[in-house]
């Protein structure tokens, strides 16, 4: 098998039984926000689309890029499809002329026959609303000789699953940077932010050990990240001026603090590079550059390199930033209401566990999102917020032009953006943003109106409390770490006090837990 890198959390995976194209992404996503570091404009796209099949393991910018999906990828290729509840991946793909699925069972083998052989394939899908853009998945891939498991920014809860249809896994590609806007965007004082930065910082990379720990393979791919910031207002996100709350580590990091943690068999892959793997020996391992360069790109260089890069890429963003809509216009207050309170009538869960109103300042417009009551309406004299938020009109005007159904995935994402808040991280208002279609918050507040099975428990550091943390239901066995009272979940931070269960993170969530 020949696992080779197309940059962030894109692989061509070239087996005996066929090649499978993964996660292509070259354009800059979210309002021009982000790039793909290192620059993977310089590959043979053509040759690389060239496959017999393509999984895209969900709709995020990052991941899913239409304009290099609809140029260079072959449209007679297989696509494999994960198992997501609202079918707009599906959609989209077909949109750009993909005809041929194969609709894959969360969590369950599929030994695909094609003209080249037979494939092993599972997709681990995740569908909670907090997945990514209504879901998010990693691909199995197994030719016969070699295993592979492409996790990319995934967070699979139960990965027992693994080695019960795959055995032992040769190979594993994951995330361990950041993908968010926390807590950068945030209005708060600077000496808060740096603290929370670098906690963030260690947990998403911590986190990630966990996850290599869990499955076992013998060689670690990270990827999925860092994005690279180009825009001269955001070129102070990227993490080469020796920042430790900077939560945008790159490869060559994470590398060393995996060793520091007595792992050596992690692999730098920049675009461009292929593994060549027998089962778990690793026969060679290229670049398209010479070592010490590739290395200095992540190291010594890297200031240098995303300068240059910016250079390169400067009219790109121009043009990205001249499809944006005009900042001046018609009030935005009735456009708004239009969008937003049908969503709001249908959404009672996520209406109720909001529970505010809402501030949201454009330019010289503020207008409120008045969840309680379901309205967008103008705000009161000397009214106070719970959460707010300020947005450049000519971004709020784009994504109302364009009927985006996912602010989280455009908007957000982008960092172009204040936000503020009293009182911890609320997750009903980010799923909000990112359901603003009937069938997303069908679903979405379906699925936070039922009843998830909490009835078994575990015992860790003097406290006895329900195994499936109330989030997402990870297991608190595995990802659960207990400091003095204070119970965190590493899968995404989320925190309880556990000699009374209240959860430390967003209101409700509450966890069943007893001291011993």
């Amino acid at each position: 098998m020949q696992v080779t890198s197309v940059g962030h959390a894109g692989f061509r995976i070239d087996t005996r039984a066929g090649s499978i194209l993964c996660d292509p992404w070259v354009n800059p996503a979210y309002f021009g926000s982000w790039f793909p570091f290192p620059d993977n404009t310089g590959l043979d796209w053509a040759t690389l689309g060239d496959v017999d099949y393509l999984y895209v393991s969900h709709l995020h910018k990052d991941h899913f890029d239409p304009d290099t999906l609809r140029t260079y990828v072959n449209k007679d290729a297989t696509v494999l499809l994960p198992d997501y509840p609202v079918p707009d991946l599906r959609r989209a793909l077909e949109e750009l002329g993909f005809h041929r699925f194969f609709e894959t069972t969360d969590s369950v083998r599929h030994d695909i026959s094609g003209p080249k052989g037979e494939l092993g394939v599972m997709i681990i899908a995740l569908r909670a609303p907090a997945d990514g853009p209504i879901g998010d998945s990693g691909l199995v891939v197994d030719d016969g000789e070699t295993v592979a498991f492409n996790m990319n920014d995934a967070r699979p809860v139960d990965l027992d699953v693994l080695a019960a249809d795959f055995g032992h896994v040769d190979v594993h590609m994951l995330q361990f940077s950041g993908a968010i806007w926390y807590p950068m965007v945030y209005d708060m004082p600077a000496r808060a932010k740096e603290a929370f930065g670098i906690q963030k910082r260690q947990r998403q990379m911590d986190r990630c050990r966990q996850y290599i720990a869990q499955v076992g393979a013998t060689w670690v791919v990270p990827s999925a990240g860092p994005p690279c910031f180009l825009d001269p207002e955001l070129r102070h996100l990227n993490d080469d001026h020796g920042d430790p709350a900077n939560i945008f580590p790159d490869q060559m990091v994470f590398l060393d603090q995996m060793r520091r943690h007595g792992h050596d068999r992690g692999l730098l892959m920049m675009p461009g590079s292929t593994a060549d793997l027998t089962g778990s020996q690793l026969n060679s391992l290229t670049h398209p550059l010479p070592d010490d360069e590739v290395e200095a790109i992540f190291t010594t260089g890297k200031a240098d390199y995303i300068a240059a890069y910016a250079e390169r890429m400067a009219p790109v963003l121009a043009a990205e930033k001249a499809r944006w809509a005009p900042a001046e216009g018609e009030p935005l207050l009735e456009p708004l209401r239009a969008r937003f309170e049908p969503i709001m009538l249908q959404s009672d869960q996520i209406c109720d566990g909001i529970g505010y109103p809402v501030e949201l300042r454009m330019g010289r417009e503020t207008v409120v999102i008045d969840f309680p009551k379901r309205v967008v309406r103008e705000p009161i004299p000397d009214e106070k917020f719970r959460y707010g938020f300020e947005i450049a009109p000519e971004l709020v005007r784009t994504v109302l032009r364009d009927a985006e159904p996912d602010w989280v995935n455009t908007i957000f994402l982008s960092t172009r953006f204040t936000a503020w808040r009293v009182g911890g991280y609320n997750e009903y208002l980010y799923t909000f943003f990112k359901c603003l279609t009937d069938e997303r918050v069908a679903y979405a507040d379906g699925w936070f109106a039922e009843a998830h099975d909490d009835s078994a428990s575990i015992t860790m550091d003097g406290y006895e409390f329900q195994r499936r943390c109330p989030h997402l239901k990870a297991d608190l066995s595995k990802f659960g770490v207990v400091e003095g009272k204070t119970l965190t979940c590493n899968l995404h931070g989320w925190q309880w006090n556990l000699e009374t269960g209240r959860c430390l993170t967003t209101k409700g969530h509450e966890l069943r837990s007893r001291a011993l």
